[in-house]
């Protein structure tokens, strides 16, 4: 998650705007009030759309944008102040974006090359131990070629094994201790950090060596799993184990799943699910999960019963984390879920093992079953509700109360009315009660959620934020190809005007920080230069390189040649300005609907501006038809 999108999910856009002077009252989806950009207070026409955090002024100013535009105007700074006064606001650091030097891609590279050279070696040593080999053939199932296509291997007994081969080999302490494969001592010496354990090597997600995850041998070991220790190349919030072999099978199958561990997922590629993964241990990221999301919406919790059960689930209410922070243990927070699914537009649900089985053993039992298990997965609300009443006395009305206590909070979180009046029906069915009486249960007053730094003890934080909305998406990435290509800019421009409509521009986009990269887009094009790329990075603010690598990450790979991807890129650009015409002759309507009633003076200019937005569509209806035409 960037910096920008961070601060735009902590901020509500409304609370912004009302801490502003503006009375804001509710229109259907959006709420409208009098600008406070010019003195009109006759007509309100100033809307802000909370769905996608926007804002737009129907009159004199007739501009529009989200949180940083409304700052910048209102406070006459750039984007870099205002991104600095609402991260203050939101409790967000701000860290110094600093480009990877030559030197660090070598140093990295060398760090990548000695992990490589350390799985052949753990390899090596796991051919030579029969009895480890046993173990993963027959305990844990596992064929030859499984292991040799993961690349299994055994960290030998001793405290210098691989301190004294990688060191005969050239590599030095200090390579080991970067690489993470070496611990070192108060007293300054330094030894293998692996030992008699079975060695997996983790790679990120373009298959890239990152470090290794071990699993005792000995039970009397501890921990039962160990990680590579946080490395230049290893931030296991970042990862997910087998994600470099599952992105294709996930995509194909639209749906992710998680599971708790790594033998697990390897057992389950091997039965032919493939589209699973493994985090590092710990609760989820958000981190992990956008990685998810770039391939599918829809992600599966595969969970045993002790971390799906009661008890892990009131942890998880309670924001215990520490207690459930253990290397291994993949912790279940329903709170920190439900926000990521909001913020991420996803599909969360939770599997449950049964029998106490671990995932490994359920397809060595039958392959079949756990197809069904995953199929019969279930929202996270419905999940916890299910938890907290198995096995309850749901005639003790204590039993109820608490319950309820326990998940109204959960369901008050879910960003659809429609999904919040569903599961209350449900969780009244359940409880045996009417929903009158459940509301009725329910604490009165705004709700206080955790403050955001710079906030006082004692204030109230209210603001829910706003979630990732489908136009930002479509915006992230029509800019993330023409950054990669931006010399489609002028072929898009040509296809607008053969459709009889305006070249691509600033008002396009709805978002500040694309807005912003669009412009320097534009002013790359408007330049003889002949590397357009050179130009376009070299003039992006320092406040947006992170997002711009990010956009340039998403498009690293593109696949369809220039031909497609302008058809596309066209088709998206129709929708966007579609979407836009669309929700202002909307609102514009309502406008008018205002002003006939109050016999106000603005009603003539708001018909004129229906009236150029329903043209508008009409061009845009056209050229969809003629593209549909050309293509077929």
């Amino acid at each position: 998650m960037s910096t920008i999108d961070e601060i735009k999910s902590k901020i509500d856009i409304v609370d912004l705007v009302s801490e502003a002077g503006v009375k804001l009252r509710k229109a259907g989806r959006s709420q409208t009030g009098f600008c406070p950009f010019h003195d009109n207070k006759h007509t309100p026409a100033f809307v802000v759309w909370p769905e996608s955090g926007t804002w737009r002024c129907f009159g004199q100013c007739n501009e529009g944008g989200d949180i940083f535009k409304f700052v910048m105007k209102r406070e006459g700074i750039d984007f870099k102040e205002a991104l600095q006064k609402l991260a203050a606001r939101a409790g967000v650091e701000i860290k110094e974006y600093q480009r990877e030097t030559p030197q660090q891609k070598e140093a990295y590279q060398h760090l990548r090359k000695l992990l490589e050279d350390a799985v052949i070696f753990y390899h090596s040593h796991l051919l030579a131990n029969g009895e480890i080999l046993s173990y993963l053939r027959e305990k844990r199932g596992l064929t030859d070629a499984t292991i040799e296509t993961f690349g299994l291997g055994f960290a030998p007994p001793g405290y210098d094994n691989a301190l004294k081969h990688f060191t005969q080999r050239g590599y030095l302490e200090q390579d080991l201790m970067d690489a993470g494969l070496l611990s070192e001592r108060d007293d300054g010496r330094r030894y293998d950090k692996f030992r008699n354990r079975i060695m997996i090597p983790i790679r990120d997600e373009q298959g890239r060596m990152a470090g290794f995850g071990a699993r005792i041998v000995d039970p009397n070991d501890i921990p039962k799993f160990l990680n590579s220790p946080e490395t230049a190349i290893f931030t296991k919030g970042h990862l997910f184990y087998g994600l470099d072999r599952a992105r294709k099978p996930i995509r194909a199958a639209d749906q992710a799943v998680i599971v708790e561990g790594y033998l697990d997922v390897i057992a389950l590629h091997q039965a032919g699910y493939e589209n699973v993964v493994s985090p590092m241990g710990t609760a989820l990221t958000e981190d992990q999960l956008r990685l998810l999301k770039r391939s599918t919406r829809r992600i599966v919790l595969a969970l045993d019963p002790d971390v799906a059960g009661q008890k892990a689930v009131l942890r998880g209410l309670d924001a215990a984390r520490s207690a459930m922070d253990k290397e291994g243990e993949l912790a279940f927070d329903a709170r920190g879920l439900l926000r990521n699914e909001s913020r991420l537009q996803a599909d969360l649900r939770v599997a449950t093992m049964p029998d106490d089985l671990d995932p490994d053993e359920i397809v060595a039992r039958d392959k079949n079953e756990w197809a069904k298990i995953i199929e019969n997965a279930k929202p996270i609300v419905t999940h916890v509700m299910e938890a907290l009443t198995a096995g309850q006395n749901l005639n003790d009305p204590k039993v109820k109360n608490q319950i309820a206590a326990q998940v109204l909070p959960l369901i008050d979180d879910l960003g659809s009315p429609l999904e919040r009046d569903t599961y209350r029906q449900a969780l009244a069915r359940m409880l045996r009660v009417n929903e009158s009486a459940l509301m009725g249960a329910q604490p009165k007053g705004p709700v206080m959620r955790r403050k955001p730094r710079g906030v006082e003890s004692g204030e109230r934080v209210e603001s829910k934020g706003v979630a990732a909305h489908p136009r930002k998406n479509i915006e992230h990435y029509c800019l993330a190809v023409l950054l990669r290509k931006p010399e489609l800019l002028y072929r898009l421009d040509r296809r607008l005007e053969e459709f009889g409509l305006s070249p691509l521009a600033v008002e396009d986009f709805e978002y500040t920080d694309h807005q912003l990269l669009f412009e320097v887009l534009r002013q790359a094009m408007s330049q003889d230069e002949k590397d357009h790329g050179f130009f376009v990075h070299s003039k992006i603010p320092e406040a947006l390189t992170a997002l711009t690598t990010e956009l340039l990450a998403q498009t690293e790979k593109l696949d369809p040649s220039e031909d497609k991807l302008l058809d596309d890129l066209l088709a998206r650009f129709l929708d966007l300005r579609r979407t836009h015409a669309m929700t202002n002759v909307n609102q514009l309507r309502y406008m008018q609907e205002d002003e006939q009633q109050i016999g106000g003076e603005h009603l003539k200019m708001y018909q004129e501006q229906t009236i150029q937005f329903t043209r508008l569509l009409r061009g845009l209806d056209q050229a969809k038809l003629k593209m549909s035409k050309r293509q077929a």
